[in-house]
C-alpha cells in the first residue's frame, strides 16, 4: 500500500516540474542548459552574482532573482 503522504509528495514535484518548465518555455529558455547561463546578473545597475541553484533551474538566466522579478513587473 503507498503511503497517501508519498503520493502527495510526488504530485508536488511532478507539478513543480510542469510549473518550471513552462516558465523556460515563455522565457524562451527551452533547450539551454546551465553553461548558457550568465554567472553573474547582467543588469548593468547590479552585477551580483547568480546562485549555481537558480542557474539549474533555470537554465539559460541571465538576471539574479531580483532584477528578474523587476523586469517582469515592469512587463506588466
Amino acid at each position: 500500500m503507498t503511503d497517501p503522504l508519498d503520493i502527495a509528495s510526488e504530485r508536488e514535484q511532478l507539478l513543480r516540474d510542469i510549473a518550471l518548465e513552462q516558465q523556460r518555455r515563455s522565457a524562451g529558455l527551452t533547450g539551454m542548459t546551465v553553461e548558457d547561463s550568465a554567472s553573474v546578473c547582467e543588469n548593468d545597475d547590479c552585477g551580483a552574482a547568480i546562485p549555481q541553484l537558480r542557474r539549474a533551474a533555470m537554465p539559460g538566466c541571465r538576471f539574479c532573482i531580483d532584477c528578474q522579478q523587476r523586469r517582469e513587473l515592469e512587463k506588466r
